[in-house]
């Protein structure tokens, strides 16, 4: 007993507290990313954007100065001379659907501006950048009045076309894309349309990051918070099987789906290569009672996460522009803090690079080791990977702790055996890695886990 306890005190000691970190190669490449995001090229597209006086999904298409036509136009030709800059790097698109609904009472075409950045060595496989170009007043029909939609959502738009800025002048293994949508306020449909066109195209779609409030750092609640920002993600996928959902209940795996190890992988990102911010986990898919283009990503399927200020101000959502007894009420650009919004970006951005680069999750992860002391944990290897990481946790903990890594040549590339590690105690995943310091999510063993 006394030696086995040894071996156990050995063993953990061993391996890294924390996830793992990327090498000076792969973290100088990061940290010059996030360097090269501009506070004022933020500021000048959220100008534009306001400029357009309204942006509602219903608004005028034909004017050259006004409504949601002019202002997808004005984007498409951002990405546009952004492609020209890196020699044609971006491809342009703008996949659209004709729809109605309740807030859509007479059938409207939705249409989302999108830049393909294709990698070079893994294109279909493909991370996603989203926010929505639409804004609303207090009446959600009143598609004439100024909506200036500063920071619902000309934030997370800013981001987007800063994204496509700054990676555009590198090069990716996997595919980003830039995606700029309408139509959220009237029923996510957006992010449906796009999330349709990824499916119509194959894309293996690692992660969408859907930016959405993404400014404003003093709430309604008196709080001036310019340090945190929330990443809401979904614990069970929408898409399982009763089947799935009967093994999930009795083995685990409720906090443990793709989208919420995303949600792990950009807080493990921001504690090692981002200054003064932190990510605060959110165990929910979205707000409470409130919805985001990204609920039609996990809808279809695909990983995605929700990325919003930590202390919202609603008196600047949703509201016709105003005063009401010295308080000012409306989305306009004086409620945007641009070097907190820059923050925010930088995130986005060193996730974004982190994910394109690392090799894809890894596939077929399983657990066995029912009535022994020793774990085994099996995986299929993956192209491009140098190695893998053996990640473990005690069931209630909310981050990965525990990991060890294996060579992609070693003699058993895709199985480990943690010995003296109870496979009744722990929760288990596996993360690829790449040659030059880039690692994957971890995938969580299991079908609740897999991407």
């Amino acid at each position: 007993m006394h030696l086995r306890r040894l071996t156990l005190f050995a063993l953990l000691a061993c391996v890294q507290p924390v996830s793992g970190h990327a090498t000076p190669q792969a973290a100088a490449q990061l940290r010059e990313i996030a360097t090269a995001v501009d506070a004022d090229e933020l500021h000048a597209t959220i100008s534009r954007l306001v400029s357009f006086g309204t942006r509602h999904t219903l608004s005028d298409t034909r004017s050259d100065s006004r409504g949601i036509g002019a202002a997808r136009r004005w984007v498409q030709s951002r990405f546009a001379a952004l492609a020209k800059e890196c020699g044609q790097c971006l491809e342009v698109v703008t996949p659209a659907q004709t729809v109605s609904g309740t807030r859509i009472p007479q059938p409207t075409e939705v249409v989302d501006v999108v830049a393909i950045q294709r990698g070079s060595t893994d294109p279909n496989r493909v991370i996603l950048i989203t926010g929505h170009l639409d804004s609303r007043v207090s009446d959600i029909m009143n598609s004439t009045s100024d909506a200036p939609g500063a920071n619902d959502d000309g934030s997370g738009v800013a981001a987007v076309v800063e994204a496509a800025r700054v990676l555009s002048k590198h090069k990716f293994r996997a595919t980003l894309v830039y995606g700029v949508l309408s139509g959220e306020e009237q029923g996510l449909y957006g992010g449906k349309v796009l999330a349709d066109h990824a499916r119509a195209q194959g894309w293996q779609v690692e992660a969408d990051l859907n930016n959405d409030i993404i400014g404003n750092s003093h709430g309604e609640d008196g709080v001036h918070d310019n340090s945190t920002v929330r990443v809401f993600s979904e614990g069970t996928k929408a898409t399982e099987t009763v089947a799935q959902a009967n093994r999930r209940r009795y083995n685990g795996g409720e906090v443990d789906s793709p989208s919420r190890n995303v949600a792990r992988f950009m807080a493990g990102l921001a504690e090692r290569h981002l200054t003064n911010l932190r990510v605060q986990m959110v165990y929910r898919t979205d707000r409470f009672g409130r919805g985001g283009d990204q609920v039609m990503f996990v809808e279809a399927g695909f990983p995605a996460v929700r990325v919003t200020e930590a202390h919202e101000d609603y008196r600047h959502q949703h509201q016709d522009t105003r005063v009401d007894n010295g308080i000012p009420y409306g989305d306009t650009i004086a409620g945007v803090d641009f070097a907190y919004l820059a923050q925010v970006t930088r995130l986005n951005l060193v996730t974004l690079a982190a994910l394109a680069n690392a090799p894809a999750p890894p596939q077929g992860v399983t657990i066995e080791g029912a009535v022994t002391p020793h774990t085994t944990v099996k995986w299929q290897p993956q192209a491009g990977a140098a190695g893998y990481r053996v990640w473990w946790r005690r069931t209630t903990e909310p981050q990965w702790t525990h990991s060890r890594d294996v060579p992609a040549d070693a003699p058993d590339a895709g199985r480990l055996v943690l010995h003296h590690i109870v496979i009744d105690d722990w929760f288990f995943g596996v993360s690829a890695l790449s040659a030059d310091g880039y690692e994957s999510p971890v995938v969580f063993a299991g079908d609740a886990g897999a991407f």
